[in-house]
């Protein structure tokens, strides 16, 4: 089994082809023609994970957050990213990414989280290609609730301790929008789709001021997008059955509560 192998796997079920303009999905670091007999999944790439793979005797890390996401003008000892590259060169491990392309499928990270709160009648948010991709999804609860009752289950169903949101500016939801990661940009079309609340991470401070009718919750980036190593889990086992597949132990959320 190569790593070009299973880089046909994963791109079967989320084309390349489809990222966002500004994205960098795809290969990081090394060769994939090479022989492999293991992937470690992470949604961020970072040294210790890298270690982790090394430890692991792991030769293929796949991330959903691209190692390399903006033009690399020197790689050095002094910052993360830096240090991320020259590990993953020194062990001769296949760095690969898969962002906002498998973002963008049915089925995938947003998709995910409409899975956690039992959404139906669930469609793409902003869609393209006629439907058939498309940023964040929109469905219903089966039943209507309250605000207060609708936290309650939103911090159970993604084992949250607090969620930012804004003001309660609505009676009942039912109708509820949702994009894994940074989903700022979608706020308006959640809101314009017929949305009761949009929830996603990363929400910026003046997309609080909502509309009456209308509400936005910010759940946090990791804790919306890592259901995606599952999935990621699962696409590859689905064609390769006994092939080693792990998940990191040390892929953490990098923000900390106090």
């Amino acid at each position: 089994m190569t790593a070009r192998d299973i880089i046909s796997i994963l791109e079967e079920f989320a084309p390349a082809g489809i990222q966002e303009e500004w994205d960098n999905s795809g290969l990081m670091v090394g060769d994939i023609s090479r022989e492999i007999d293991s992937v470690l999944l992470a949604l961020d790439c970072t040294p210790e994970v890298i270690e982790e793979a090394g430890e692991r005797g792991v030769k293929m890390i796949v991330t959903h957050h691209p190692l390399i996401f903006k033009g690399v003008k020197s790689i050095g000892a002094d910052n993360i990213l830096g240090r991320a590259i020259m590990s993953a060169i020194k062990k001769d491990i296949i760095i690969y990414s898969m962002h906002t392309n498998i973002d963008k499928v049915p089925g995938g990270v947003s998709s995910l989280m409409a899975g956690r709160l039992g959404l139906i009648n669930v469609q793409i948010l902003e869609s393209e290609d006629n439907g058939a991709t498309g940023l964040g999804v929109i469905g219903d609860l089966e039943e209507e609730m309250s605000v207060r009752d609708f936290i309650k289950v939103v911090k159970e169903s993604f084992s949250l301790n607090i969620i930012r949101s804004s003001k309660e500016r609505v009676k009942k939801i039912k109708r509820v929008a949702l994009c894994g990661g940074s989903g700022g940009s979608l706020i308006n079309r959640a809101r314009l789709s017929g949305a009761d609340v949009f929830i996603s991470g990363d929400i910026s401070y003046h997309n609080y001021f909502c509309e009456d009718g209308f509400m936005v919750m910010d759940i946090g980036h990791y804790e919306s997008e890592i259901d995606v190593l599952n999935l990621l889990m699962s696409v590859i086992l689905k064609k390769i059955p006994n092939f080693a597949v792990h998940i990191s132990e040390k892929n953490n959320n990098p923000i900390y509560y106090h």
